[in-house]
């Protein structure tokens, strides 16, 4: 499995540090809970990555993986780990928006990225990982590392080759910024349970979708009936957090922070890697179809990134930590020039 690669060469690395280096009195075993159903491969990636923490560590720290609800409610983790009630959660960061705004944008602004690497940079090198503990750590957890499930394609009948062929276009969107954005930006966006893109596609309810990553679209044959495919995409792309109780981060020996950090930076460049492999077969085998496949141009992704940021001011506006990850997430944006139009 390519996991067992990237655990042996892991543990070549900074796992070895940990064999002799720190000390503890004995292995802490952890609870750590998903917002992913057991049955989802990327839950059983994450359990993957949780089975290995104790040979990466050295035998100091154990994580146990449970699916979603097994514990709490997904919506729950959060105050469940500052708790104590779980030591730590694997989940989609958007799902505490109801506690504060703040989370919303920072885990998924939509049109921010046009590809996981520029996200994964962000929170490793760009003041993300900073920012994300800014928020949590209140609520008694800390954050040590961030990955994603990958950049959604964007699923049309008709070609769209940029912001202005978004104009009047009917679309599946999610109620929320996602919707605010694409109706900003133009487009006549409506609200569709998953169940039902594929028929308002077929039947012409709506032209194009915001549905999810290229590989499941072409599984679950979208491509077939809307065969103008837009990728990679430019909009959505969901921040998972790995997280844990401050407190029992804090006792842990700085050597094992490390490591679990670093385990995190590797189990998510393994899974875009993943990612990007399923993806170039489907999209090989989408094209054998007769779709053609549209890659937006860096200058088109920068328009729509604007008309994003329009409307992630109007949500910074509902909280001061809103306004910090808006002022923080702009500010990386325009360092790394992905705000201009090339």
């Amino acid at each position: 499995m390519l996991f067992d690669t990237f655990i042996k060469t892991f543990m070549t690395g900074a796992a070895i540090a940990v064999l002799t280096t720190g000390a503890m009195a004995q292995e802490v075993s952890l609870k750590f809970q998903s917002s992913d159903p057991s049955g989802d491969p990327n839950y059983q990636l994450y359990k993957e990555w949780a089975d290995g923490v104790s040979e990466e560590t050295g035998g100091k720290v154990s994580i146990e993986l449970l699916p979603v609800g097994a514990v709490v409610d997904f919506q729950e983790t959060l105050d469940a780990v500052g708790a104590g009630i779980l030591d730590g959660h694997v989940t989609d960061t958007s799902y505490f928006a109801g506690k504060d705004a703040a989370f919303g944008l920072i885990a998924n602004p939509v049109g921010a990225w046009s590809d996981p690497q520029q996200m994964l940079k962000f929170f490793n090198e760009g003041g993300g990982k900073e920012l994300m503990n800014d928020l949590v750590e209140p609520y008694g957890t800390h954050f040590f590392g961030g990955t994603t499930p990958g950049l959604e394609a964007f699923v049309s009948k008709v070609p769209i080759e940029g912001v202005d062929d978004l104009q009047g276009l009917k679309l599946r969107a999610p109620a929320g910024l996602v919707q605010n954005i694409f109706a900003a930006a133009g487009a006549s966006p409506v609200n569709l349970p998953t169940s039902e893109v594929f028929t308002a596609l077929d039947k012409g309810v709506v032209d194009a979708a915001d549905y999810s990553v290229f590989h499941v679209n072409q599984a679950q044959g979208l491509n077939k009936i809307a065969p103008h495919p837009v990728f990679p995409g430019f909009h959505s792309m969901p921040l998972i957090e790995f997280s844990m109780n401050k407190q029992k981060w804090d006792a842990l020996p700085e050597d094992v922070q490390t490591t679990l950090e670093e385990s995190v930076v590797e189990l998510a460049q393994h899974q875009n890697a993943a990612l990007a492999d399923k993806n170039a077969k489907a999209v090989e085998e989408a094209k054998a179809q007769g779709a053609t496949v549209h890659d937006w141009s860096d200058e088109e992704r920068a328009k729509f990134r604007k008309i994003a940021i329009g409307e992630w001011e109007k949500q910074a506006a509902a909280s001061e930590n809103a306004q910090k990850v808006y002022d923080t997430l702009t500010a990386y944006l325009e360092k790394e020039g992905l705000l201009k139009a090339q």
